[in-house]
C-alpha cells in the first residue's frame, strides 16, 4: 500500500532554513531514516522520493513551486500516484501554534495556511490528514517571520521536533490519524531545558548532503525521551514494571 507525505516549502536557497519550510525539513529528517536521501527524483512540479515503512511505500513529496501554488504539484502527484485520499499527509508550518507543537487532524479547512488553501481548491477536498508544526506566533510582520530563519534559541531544539514531527508521520501511516492525534497532539518540547550535548541528528536532506554524526546517549532524560539510532525517541511507560518500551 502507499502512503504519500507532502511537506509544504518554498525552493531556492534563500528560503532553505525558513519557517515556513519546516515541511521539507520534516521530509528530509524521513528521507534519511527510511533510506531515500540522495534519491529523489523531479517531475511535475515536484521532487518525489521513496522509502520503505514496513509492508507500505513511503512516498515522500515536496512540491518545487512556491508555497501559494502548492495544490498545483500536489494535484499532479495524486493523478500519477493514485492514491485514495485518506492515505495523504501534509506537513505545513504553523503559526498559531507554539513553537514546536504539533497536531494532527484527518480533515479540516486550510486554518489561513495558503499552501493548504491551494491545495483545497486545486483537489475540491478538504478530506485529506494534516501536521501542523507550530512556529510561534509573530512579533512583528507575518510574512517578515514565516519567511525568516529560526532564531539560535529554536535551533537549539530542532533537531528534536523534526524527530517527533518524524515520528507522528510514521504513526500515521501506520496507525492512521486518530492513534497519530492521541499520541502526539499533546506534545512539545521543554523549551526552558537547555539543549542536551551532542544533540544534533544528522541532517541528509533528499539531495544527500549530510551533517555531524549523532552521539548516543544510554538513558532516557527526565521526561522520558531516549536517544536511539534514528533520532530521539519517548519511551512509553511500561504497564509490567521497568524502564518502558520505545514506541517508534
Amino acid at each position: 500500500m502507499k502512503k504519500v507525505v507532502v511537506g509544504l516549502g518554498n525552493p531556492g536557497s534563500r528560503y532553505e532554513k525558513t519557517r515556513h519550510n519546516i515541511g521539507w525539513m520534516v521530509l528530509d529528517r524521513l528521507a534519511d531514516r527510511h533510506g531515500a536521501a540522495g534519491r529523489a527524483r523531479e517531475r511535475d512540479a515536484a521532487a518525489t522520493a521513496r522509502g520503505r515503512l514496513g509492508d507500505d511505500e513511503l512516498i515522500m513529496v515536496k512540491p518545487l513551486t512556491y508555497m501559494n501554488d502548492s495544490g498545483r504539484a500536489m494535484r499532479k502527484v495524486m493523478a500519477r500516484e493514485r492514491v485514495p485520499m485518506g492515505d495523504v499527509l501534509v506537513v505545513v508550518d504553523d503559526m498559531d501554534l507554539p513553537f514546536g507543537k504539533l497536531r494532527l487532524k484527518a480533515d479540516g479547512s486550510a486554518g489561513g495556511h495558503n499552501g493548504l488553501r491551494s491545495i483545497i481548491g486545486e483537489l475540491g477536498t478538504e478530506s485529506f490528514a494534516r501536521l501542523r508544526v507550530g512556529i510561534g506566533a509573530p512579533r512583528g510582520a507575518a510574512v517578515a517571520h514565516v519567511l525568516g530563519d529560526f532564531e539560535h534559541a529554536e535551533q537549539q531544539h530542532l533537531d528534536l521536533i523534526l524527530d517527533a514531527a518524524a515520528d507522528a508521520v510514521e504513526l500515521w501511516a501506520r496507525r492512521g490519524p486518530d492513534a497519530a492525534a492521541n499520541r502526539w497532539n499533546g506534545w512539545q518540547p521543554a523549551l526552558d531545558e537547555p539543549a542536551r550535548p551532542g544533540a544534533t541528528s544528522p541532517q541528509t536532506d533528499v539531495s544527500g548532503a549530510s551533517g555531524p554524526p549523532v552521539s548516543a546517549t544510554p538513558a532516557p532524560d527526565p521526561s522520558g525521551v531516549v536517544r536511539t539510532r534514528t533520532g530521539w525517541r519517548r519511551l512509553l511507560p511500561d504497564l509490567h514494571g521497568g524502564q518502558g518500551k520505545d514506541e517508534g
